[in-house]
């Protein structure tokens, strides 16, 4: 969205190189059509397809100036003080004459001083002219405006269908709305034209797939993954304590109604022994919310040219933020963020990013971070108020061993009466989940193996010939449970 009276504004005060980044790009010229009626200037437009036009008036001989510096040639005639839209013009900025040229013409060598608007998708612009940018912000549309366009769609529907009406659902449209905050309106309504004409309806199914198509549009960098098969705690075993405390705070965060005096709900880290079901409950987290996960992977960050891995970071956030409301996850942080003296101060930029979007981001995004080894975690990054909460996922006892293999059994198809829970429970001590899991597995190979349905003889002996980790590793393990114990919330309980 493009403000007119913003635009003017901006060329009144005599801003002389002025650089916007869009794609709606027809908007936009209606926009500039509204501000030379105000400002009474020539409004020119260039492509390298069309050449060079007035826009605000009809009939003047211009030349078709197809080639760039013919264009700047003739900008740096002119005795009248213009507009001149030139439209995808940054390539041709690689010649040093025409950067010189287009220099001379807007701080006005030989001419009045001209207005210079540079419009592409995306707008880099050479170090010599840095200096003379002003970057116009685009205004995302709002609530309303998106309300809007979706009531056109649906007229436009209802039109093409002979005056069949579109289906709507009140809740999911609220919904949709709040999830395609963030886009131009040219996006979103790409969007809400592909969900209505699919069926003639908005429901429930359609803001997921809302979800999907703006992270298409958003993250194609590879490094920010929309994950979208997130759980329901349900399906996460025990962590009573996590399930009611991210409960009480779903509607301050999903609707944004934080009660008076409360701080909206911003993140938690999640410390714990490998494979008890911490990244199943960050998951979890984002379905208990109700809202899209996103999967910050720490691998594709990192990249050797020089600042290019904290500009991929800033990028990732943003491209969570515009997701918002959402959950990002960041899966076993402590790999990618364990400063290092070698890598010429790289991680610890990373960190310092991190931390200053953590305290100061606007948006709502709940930031679920998850770590098996926290003497890697840097000490600045646990200190209070960084995290709502650090809770501590431990060993299942012996009631989530219980739910855990009644969850696996029933996710296989087992019918639990040839089962006793209790003793499995009980031969499991000290098992993790993902280890409880693979004894069932692999009973299950064994059964199969003998033509034979799974029973409880086969899951015991796959449990006893399994050394869980709490064996192989009991130092370690012994030692986070201790550290955690004075430090952390347990997540059971």
């Amino acid at each position: 969205m493009f403000d007119a009276h913003d635009i003017a504004v901006l060329v009144r005060s005599g801003a002389p190189l002025i650089v916007i980044e869009t794609n709606e790009e027809n908007v936009l010229l209606e926009t500039f059509r509204r501000v030379v009626g105000e400002l009474f200037r020539p409004l020119w437009r260039w492509t390298i397809t069309d050449g060079l036009s007035r826009l605000d008036f009809e009939g003047e001989d211009v030349p078709p100036c197809n080639d760039s510096s013919q264009v700047l040639e003739w900008m740096h005639t002119q005795e009248q003080r213009g507009i001149w839209m030139l439209f995808d013009f940054v390539p041709y900025l690689r010649y040093a004459s025409n950067v010189r040229r287009l220099r001379e013409v807007v701080l006005g060598q030989a001419s009045e001083k001209q207005t210079v608007v540079l419009i592409g998708a995306k707008v880099e612009v050479p170090e010599e002219l840095v200096e003379l940018v002003t970057k116009f912000e685009v205004r995302l549309p709002d609530e309303q405006a998106l309300a809007r366009l979706l009531r056109e769609e649906a007229f436009a529907y209802s039109r093409e269908h002979s005056g069949r009406r579109v289906e709507v659902d009140a809740t999911a449209q609220r919904a949709l709305i709040r999830h395609l905050l963030g886009l131009s309106l040219v996006d979103a309504r790409k969007i809400v034209r592909q969900l209505i004409h699919a069926d003639g309806k908005i429901g429930e199914a359609d803001v997921r797939e809302a979800q999907k198509a703006k992270f298409g549009l958003l993250g194609r960098d590879g490094i920010l993954h929309y994950e979208p098969d997130t759980a329901e705690f349900t399906r996460v075993a025990g962590m009573g304590r996590l399930k009611k405390w991210i409960a009480q705070r779903r509607a301050p965060f999903v609707e944004g109604n934080t009660p008076k005096g409360l701080d909206p709900p911003r993140g938690v880290l999640l410390l714990g022994v490998q494979g008890c079901g911490k990244s199943l409950a960050a998951k979890a987290v984002a379905g208990g919310f109700g809202v899209p996960l996103m999967r910050l992977d720490f691998g594709a960050l990192y990249n050797k040219y020089h600042g290019e891995t904290e500009r991929n970071l800033r990028d990732a956030l943003k491209t969570a933020e515009a997701m918002a409301p959402c959950v990002l996850w960041c899966d076993e942080i402590e790999k990618g963020l364990a400063t290092s003296s070698s890598d010429d101060g790289v991680s610890k930029r990373v960190l310092g990013s991190l931390l200053t979007w953590m305290a100061e981001r606007k948006k709502s995004v709940f930031l679920v971070a998850t770590a098996n080894d926290v003497s890697q975690l840097p000490p600045e990054f646990l200190r209070k108020g960084r995290f709502d909460e650090i809770f501590f996922v431990d060993l299942p006892d012996d009631s989530a061993r219980t739910d855990a293999f009644r969850m696996h059994l029933e996710h296989r198809e087992q019918a639990l009466a040839g089962f006793d829970l209790a003793a499995l429970a009980a031969a499991s001590d000290g098992f993790s989940g993902a280890e409880i899991e693979q004894a069932v597995v692999s009973g299950l190979y064994d059964a199969y193996a003998e033509g034979a349905p799974l029973d409880q003889r086969r899951v015991l002996a796959a449990l006893a010939a399994t050394r869980p980790l709490s064996v192989i590793m009991a130092e370690k393990v012994q030692w986070l449970r201790a550290w955690a114990a004075e430090r952390c919330v347990p997540a059971d309980g």
